[in-house]
């Protein structure tokens, strides 16, 4: 059976729970209503919650794009 190649060098990682929440600073349980929430990008493999590293990424940037900041003068 042949493998597929990916596009990428890397694999977009799979991250658990309480990878995220290492990753992002706060306590598991922040991060389990996040992805109860869908506030978080996130998706259940049987009765776990996994994250794409990626799609981590890229609502971090989002979320950073939306906070307001004050103008320099």
């Amino acid at each position: 059976m042949a493998k597929k190649k990916s596009t990428n060098s890397q694999p977009d990682t799979l991250m658990t729970l309480s990878d995220v929440a290492d990753y992002l600073q706060v306590a598991e349980r922040t991060v389990y209503i996040w992805a109860h929430q869908g506030t978080i990008p996130s998706f259940k493999l049987g009765e776990l919650w996994r994250f794409r590293k990626s799609e981590l990424e890229a609502w971090i940037e989002e979320c950073r794009e939306q906070t307001p900041r004050p103008k320099a003068e």
